[in-house]
């Protein structure tokens, strides 16, 4: 409602809805009590069901996670890939204090020169086609000064994750960890999406079988 008593602009929702108390603050709930729960599939599809199958320019996912091949090839169909990015990036706020790609009043062209500060240069045909990246990039590739250059994977990871965990206490990564998490991370954030890990790659990833998979069976029987 508006105080003016003026009806609510177009996409505006009509209701906002309270947080759920559940007992307790979200920080002191632990692993063995969190039970977690996969819902809402308004915008699931099946890229193997020929009637359901969806491009690029289709793609919903919030920019901070959105595939760079939804938005340099948006006539091609999404598929599994596009998950694997996007899982990536969940696995990286759950480790993290922040996301990885900052969508804060960001546009596309904003979220891809930061894939490319953070990951790597693109591409070269999604380079070439690129219209606006010499805003953000000199000829060559080089970063322009006078903008914010985000730090490379490995270096938001000591900012990121490492730094606060320390800094609260709880420890870093040991460097073999550390490692097979970047390892794992990069091959789900490869650009092309034919290059990026599958999900049974991903699961049988150095850090999943050594670290992730054994706590979470621990956690399965507490």
């Amino acid at each position: 409602m508006r105080l003016d008593g003026q009806p609510l602009p177009a996409g505006t929702p009509a209701r906002g809805t309270v947080p759920v108390w559940l007992g307790k603050k979200a920080n002191e709930v632990t692993l063995a009590e969190a039970h977690l729960l996969l819902s809402d599939f308004g915008e699931a599809f099946s890229p193997t069901d020929s009637q359901q199958k969806r491009r690029g320019d289709q793609c919903h996912a919030p920019l901070s996670v959105l595939p760079p091949d939804a938005y340099f090839e948006p006539d091609k169909p999404l598929s599994f890939p596009t998950d694997i990015w996007t899982l990536a990036c969940a696995i990286w706020s759950i480790f993290s204090s922040r996301p990885l790609f900052d969508a804060t009043l960001a546009t596309h062209d904003d979220i891809s020169s930061q894939q490319v500060d953070i990951l790597g240069p693109l591409p070269l045909e999604w380079w070439d086609s690129w219209e606006v990246r010499h805003e953000y990039f000199e000829e060559r590739g080089e970063p322009k000064k006078d903008r914010f250059i985000f730090p490379s994977l490995e270096h938001c990871f000591e900012k990121e994750i490492q730094a606060p965990r320390d800094k609260i206490g709880m420890g870093g990564f040991d460097r073999d960890e550390m490692v097979a998490i970047l390892t794992m991370l990069r091959s789900m954030l490869a650009f092309k999406p034919e290059e990026r890990a599958t999900a049974k790659a991903v699961l049988g990833s150095d850090w999943m079988v050594t670290w992730g998979l054994p706590e979470f069976e621990k956690i399965r029987q507490t």
